[in-house]
Formats: structure tokens, sequence, C-alpha cells
């Protein structure tokens, strides 16, 4: 018998699909009275404008990439030096766009709010999308004598399009130390049929928000605060001078209709800029 002849077998694979890396760092110091750029770094999709006016130095995070998708990966370094204030926001909502399976964007923040400083975390909400798989974790190192205010928002689906989450995934956790010593966490899991979830535990919320001051005062704004949030809202305080907030809404525009009186009352002045457009 001869030589049968040999048949090359080629595996074929998917090429993989182009995934974003973003990467901000800033610092801000004290200069003739005035909080100013003391450093700057960014990289990839992630960008920093700086508006001017207002009080302090404000940072407007951009993400080139037009939002967040599986494989992504977004990282955020930010310093109120001693005596600064510094304002964070975003340029518009962040969108989680739906990811491949077995994908996840990834996006880390680390704050730190030094001796006399006031440092705001103001990012516009986060909108999930169908299939979408997102983990978040932000790290927040306070000095015995900072000014923190926080909010995260998200909204769950496009609900003006019709969309409800039945397949998404969304991990986030929050830690707040001050001097050391861990004085908040929290953490959410979300995964699967989002919307059924949501039914479930919240009254089919499809909007959620969380508000945390910390800051000498926190104590005296728990009555003020309580009297703008609407039926489904509760701040609590967790110590004299920390206030936390939770909000539910039906939609993205049911919660800024609470949400925006809250900020506006917390931090004693208006919102930034790109909150209005």
């Amino acid at each position: 018998m001869g030589d049968e002849p040999i048949t090359e077998l080629h595996t074929i694979t998917t090429p993989s699909q182009p995934r974003a890396r973003g990467e901000a760092q800033v610092t801000a110091k004290a200069r003739d009275g005035a909080s100013v750029i003391a450093s700057l770094r960014q990289a990839g999709s992630s960008k920093l404008v700086f508006p001017r006016g207002g009080a302090g130095l404000q940072a407007v995070l951009v993400n080139t990439a037009g939002g967040i998708t599986g494989g992504d990966r977004f990282a955020l370094s930010a310093t109120a030096g001693p005596d600064t204030q510094l304002t964070l926001t975003t340029q518009a909502a962040e969108r989680a766009y739906g990811a491949q399976p077995g994908e996840t964007g990834r996006v880390t923040n680390r704050l730190r709010v030094s001796e006399g400083a006031q440092l705001n975390w103001l990012p516009q909400e986060t909108i999930l999308f169908e299939n979408s798989c997102v983990r978040r974790d932000m790290k927040v190192d306070l000095h015995e004598t900072a000014r923190f205010m926080f909010v995260e928002s998200l909204v769950l689906g496009r609900v003006a399009m019709g969309e409800t989450l039945h397949n998404a995934a969304f991990h986030d956790r929050v830690e707040i130390r001050r001097a050391g010593a861990l004085i908040f966490a929290d953490a959410m899991a979300l995964s699967g049929d989002v919307s059924a979830q949501m039914a479930q535990a919240a009254g089919g919320a499809g909007a959620l928000a969380s508000v945390i001051l910390a800051a000498p005062n926190a104590e005296a704004l728990l009555t003020p605060v309580r009297a703008v949030l609407n039926s489904t809202s509760g701040a609590s305080l967790l110590a004299p001078d920390l206030l936390h907030l939770r909000l539910l809404a039906p939609d993205g525009f049911g919660l800024r209709q609470t949400l925006l009186p809250a900020l506006r009352l917390l931090s004693h002045g208006p919102l930034p800029r790109t909150w209005m457009i």
C-alpha cells in the first residue's frame, strides 16, 4: 500500500476584539489661596479636562472609547492635597455595553483626601445595557480633617426604549477609610435577570443611587435632606460625621428628580455644569 496523503488540520480562531485601556492621575495643590493642578497624567481612552470657574479645582473625566464593554480596563487616581478643594465629575453618563461571554469590563478608582482638604466625587450615572458585564472597585483614604462627598448612580437599562435587563452582571465595591480605619464599606452584586431581581427586592426600581457625606456637619443635614427625598429613598446617620443616602426610582429621570436636590443641599452649592447639559 502506498503512503496515505497527510491532511493538515488548521485550528480556526476568532480574532480578539479591540479593547479600551484608560488611565488618569491628578493631584491638586494649594497656591495663593486657590486649588490648582500639582500633577497630571493621562493615557489611552481616559482624559481629564479642567473647566474654569466654580469653587476649587474641577476635573471632568472623559472616556473617549464611548463606554465600557467586556475586556476594557479603566483606572483613575486622584489626590486632593492639603487645604485644597477638588471636584471630579464626568462629561456624560457612562454606558456599559454588551460584552462577549466570559469578558468583564473593570473600573478601578483610588481617591485620597489630605489634611484640611475636600474632595467631591460626582460622576453622572452609569447605564447598564443588556449583556453588559462590569466590575467596579473604589477605595478612598481620608485624613482625620478631610471632607468627602460621594455619589454613584446606576440606571438599569434604557426604559424609554423598552429595554429590560434579563442578562447582565454588575459588581461594585466601595471602601472608605479615615486615618486608616474603615468607616464605610458597601458591595453590590447583580447578575442574570436583573429586572426580575429588582422586582423582587426593590419593588421594580429601574434606577438607584448611593450618596455619602463624610464631614463635620453631616449630622445637622440629616433632617433637611430627608425632607427632599422621595418615598422610596432614605437617609441614615452612620456616625456624627458620616451620612449615607440610598435612593430608588422607576427610571433615570425619576432618580435625578430626587438626587439633584439632595446633592445641592449636601454640597451647599451648584452641581458641576456637565450635570445640567
